[in-house]
């Protein structure tokens, strides 16, 4: 083998037997099961579809740049992240574009950041005005579908925009699925008041995604008519869920992963600025004043602490949430936080020859605790 040839040895979550996986040349060219004494799993490194923000690092920044987007990336390594989009939300147009313009610089001029970046999720503006589905997204900004407005924004963004949420509500969101579809680009249904007739011609023009479904929805649901019975039903639509234990109750989060099924299903961690920082109150641009919980809930501080104002809680968190709260093997959980996400971001977060070296080490006893992240490597080279 080259000279960068390395052997890392951990449990396969799968099998929970030992393996050694070879790596040379930044991809990985052979798992195999192997008698060692090793207590740390080993697993493809996690991919996040919708990461708005991390350990003070904002997307969404009132004047975001390259170098706050470099440092989350650096902070998503710290928590087993090797590849993500960073999420851009509902602003005024020029905000949109100084954020994208943030990301892509990022990439043209951090190596490591155009390794993690596989793309860029915009979501929004395009949702539903009202209370309940528009979530903390700042009314002021919500505008219809416009494909002019999007072209703008991928020229901005240096062709990286590869993901958009958007309610199709809008007559005007049939043609606009088109149009991206033909881009290359994926939609998804999101925060959206949408019918089941809109919801179905979103999906026959090309929509394939459900953002954080069962949020970012009216509080107040009619039980034959909503947003999520359609969704479900739809074999056309994998759906991103929060599985934080706070955005979703366990029942809805194993109910709604039964009726989509594994391989229709993926897990993002939807984080804000504030995730991973000091329980407290904060003041933030988006939500005004807020309360982080010891537990990673983010609730609106107006007296009762019962409204979420954002995700807090990083990719890795969700592992004892599936497992735990929904019944999932550890091997099943992780399928949801990599492969999965990884089909809508280049293939990554597979472990297997020829793959991409993106390797996380972790440790995990099996209780609800959150795993500890210990080594990992992108592109078989070492970051931590």
């Amino acid at each position: 083998m080259p000279g960068d040839a390395q052997i890392i040895r951990g449990i396969d979550p799968v099998t929970s037997r030992p393996v050694a996986v070879e790596v040379s040349g930044g991809l990985v060219r052979a798992v195999r099961e192997e008698s060692h004494d090793v207590k740390s799993w080993v697993a493809p490194g996690l991919v996040d579809l919708q990461v708005n923000g991390y350990m003070g690092c904002d997307v969404n920044a009132a004047s975001p740049s390259a170098s706050e987007i470099s440092r989350l990336c650096q902070e998503m390594l710290k928590v087993g992240v090797t590849a993500f989009l960073p999420t851009v939300i509902t602003n005024s147009e020029a905000a949109i574009l100084q954020a994208l313009k943030a990301v892509r610089e990022a990439v043209q001029s951090d190596p490591v950041a155009a390794e993690m970046i596989v793309g860029i999720h915009v979501e929004g503006p395009h949702i539903a005005p009202e209370d309940g589905p528009r979530g903390a997204h700042p009314a002021a900004h919500v505008r219809p579908p416009s494909v002019h407005e999007f072209d703008r924004w991928q020229e901005a963004a240096g062709g990286l925009i590869t993901l958009v949420t958007l309610s199709s509500h809008w007559p005007e969101a049939p043609d606009y699925v088109r149009h991206l579809v033909a881009e290359g680009v994926n939609v998804s249904l999101g925060h959206t008041s949408a019918d089941e007739s809109r919801i179905a011609s979103a999906v026959a023009a090309g929509a394939r995604l459900s953002t954080h479904l069962g949020n970012g929805c009216s509080a107040m649901l009619d039980r034959r008519r909503n947003v999520l019975w359609p969704q479900l039903a739809d074999d056309a639509l994998t759906a991103m869920f929060i599985a934080d234990g706070h955005h979703l109750v366990p029942s809805a989060l194993k109910s709604m992963l039964r009726a989509k099924g594994l391989s229709r299903s993926l897990v993002v961690s939807d984080t804000v600025a504030l995730g991973g920082m000091p329980a407290g109150r904060y003041a933030t641009s988006v939500g005004g004043k807020v309360i982080l919980r010891e537990d990673g809930f983010l609730a609106l501080d107006d007296g009762t602490g019962n409204y979420l104002a954002g995700a807090a809680l990083p990719l890795i968190a969700s592992i004892p949430v599936l497992v735990h709260q929904a019944a999932l093997t550890l091997g099943d959980a992780l399928t949801l936080v990599s492969a999965n996400p990884g089909r809508w971001a280049k293939g990554r977060g597979v472990l297997a020859p020829d793959s991409r070296a993106d390797i996380l080490l972790f440790d995990w006893d099996g209780s609800t605790a959150p795993p500890s992240v210990k080594e990992v490597w992108l592109g078989g080279v070492r970051q931590l």
